[in-house]
């Protein structure tokens, strides 16, 4: 069970609250009681949309972008992937759509026609997935993708174009499109066509 101070603490990361955010709230309680927390990268998340929900796994459960516990897959799903790589448990959970309908569909009351109207239907949103059984948010099923490998550092090199330095795994050098050259996603076709920054 969080902690007001933890959701307020939620609330003031992500800059508002929001019913995305709830979602991430409601994960981010479920995976600390059944997963621990991410002091470093003990836990993996794997998100596969940037709805506001991922502020709160981030600030809830540690995983972040920087320690590379934090894996996007931009699949538009609202689903969240955990791995424990101590003992390589993990979940997939899914949102519910039949809450998320029932949500939307009161977002096009009359009563929404106002500001004290919107805001009147977001926090009863807001309210509704709190108390929810988790069980009613959220299908679990196995993680579908592999436990992601742990963050590495790599050399930077300079692209042969612009000359800017570019992660080693991100540079593009293939003898027919790129010349040989080592490239950056910008200047490599087909970016190029576009322009370097």
């Amino acid at each position: 069970m969080l902690t007001q101070e933890q959701i307020d603490g939620v609330i003031a990361f992500h800059g508002h609250h929001c019913p995305g955010l709830t979602f991430g709230i409601r994960v981010g309680g479920w995976v600390l009681q059944e997963f621990g927390y991410a002091a470093d990268e003990e836990i993996v998340a794997v998100v596969e949309s940037d709805m506001c929900a991922v502020d709160a796994i981030q600030y809830l459960v540690g995983c972040t972008f920087g320690k590379g516990n934090l894996v996007f897959l931009d699949y538009g799903k609202n689903a969240y992937s955990f791995f424990r790589r101590s003992d390589g448990k993990n979940v997939r959970l899914m949102t519910r759509g039949g809450l998320l309908t029932d949500l939307r569909e009161q977002e096009k009351l009359p009563a929404a026609d106002d500001d004290a109207g919107r805001e009147s239907i977001r926090r009863k949103m807001i309210d509704r997935i709190m108390l929810a059984d988790f069980d009613a948010l959220f299908s679990m099923s196995p993680a579908q993708v592999p436990m992601p490998e742990k963050a590495q550092i790599y050399p930077s090199i300079r692209c042969d174009n612009c000359g800017e330095l570019t992660m080693s795994t991100r540079l593009f050098n293939d003898a027919l499109k790129t010349e040989g050259k080592n490239l950056c996603r910008f200047c490599a076709p087909p970016f190029a066509a576009v322009g370097c920054r």
